[in-house]
């Protein structure tokens, strides 16, 4: 496989507003002034695609916009930096968008304002087939449009790199991306006995499952039952924490198409995190 190629995503980019606060509200009615606001791209799968290409790998990314104002806002920041681009058009023309707002301690509470409808295989299916089928790594992202290339990736017998976030164990959802992922990264935020569902994984067929923990580093299983534990690159201070979860997940993979072994790569995926929330950038350049 030639790792110079460029890697295949599929999955969600969004258009955000991002509102910084002191702290997350409490579950009460309240009036609340924001220190700042912003809008900028988002999306779990646009904050891979810029950050493999801010590491200066190929990407190809496909994924759904609408006909509304923010698709086009989204797709220059994508091309801008490089991201090859299939768009996959939203029946109902709506582009996904958030409303995120951002603890002063890092925290973030993430609200969809809304998402594309259903999509179907669509126009941009042959092309996305081809990508998936070059690419030295096949990454699809927790979105229901992403469903049809994670069936298909596994029809090919192509390893699938999966990342299902705060996934709690149990969410009916997840269960289809977890179960073919033959890298799987998630964090423990939501899920305190994350060493056994490792394990579970592990003994399931993944290759590798890495669990992140914040600011507590991340811990990593391999398929000989390894663990690995690296620490979190420590930081003078936290500037926005959007995409760090993203961040960390391609500077583990541009790493291991570079040959570099787990506590490697998970070390330089704890320094892309750490350069992530220091900037106010989903994909900050060295």
């Amino acid at each position: 496989m030639d790792t110079s190629a460029p890697v295949f995503v599929a999955g969600p980019a969004s258009w955000n507003e991002l509102v910084y606060l002191d702290a997350l509200p409490e579950p009460r009615s309240q009036t609340l002034f924001a220190e700042r606001h912003r809008a900028t791209v988002g999306g779990t799968s646009a904050g891979k695609a810029l950050n493999l290409r801010a590491l200066g790998r190929g990407v190809v990314l496909r994924t759904v916009l609408g006909s509304d104002d923010v698709a086009p806002r989204v797709e220059d920041v994508l091309r801008q930096a490089g991201v090859a681009l299939l768009v996959e058009p939203s029946p109902d023309g709506r582009t996904e968008r958030h409303l995120n707002l951002m603890g002063g301690a890092g925290e973030r509470l993430s609200i969809y304002l809304q998402a594309p409808g259903d999509v179907l295989p669509g126009r941009t299916w042959d092309a996305a087939v081809a990508a998936l089928a070059a690419a030295p790594a096949v990454v699809i992202d927790l979105a229901a449009p992403a469903l049809p290339l994670l069936r298909e990736a596994r029809r090919l017998g192509r390893d699938v790199w999966c990342d299902v976030h705060d996934y709690d164990g149990e969410a009916e959802f997840h269960r289809e991306f977890v179960e073919a992922a033959s890298f799987l990264f998630l964090s423990s935020d939501r899920l305190p006995g994350y060493r056994a569902f490792m394990e579970a994984r592990v003994a399931a067929g993944a290759r590798l499952v890495v669990c992140t923990h914040g600011a507590r580093g991340a811990s990593a299983l391999t398929a000989d039952g390894g663990w690995i534990d690296v620490p979190a690159v420590p930081v003078e201070r936290v500037v926005d924490t959007n995409g760090a979860g993203d961040a960390f997940f391609a500077g583990y993979l541009d790493a291991h198409l570079s040959g570099a072994g787990v506590a490697e790569a998970l070390g330089e995926g704890a320094r892309r995190g750490a350069l992530c929330v220091q900037s106010p950038d989903l994909a900050p350049l060295d």
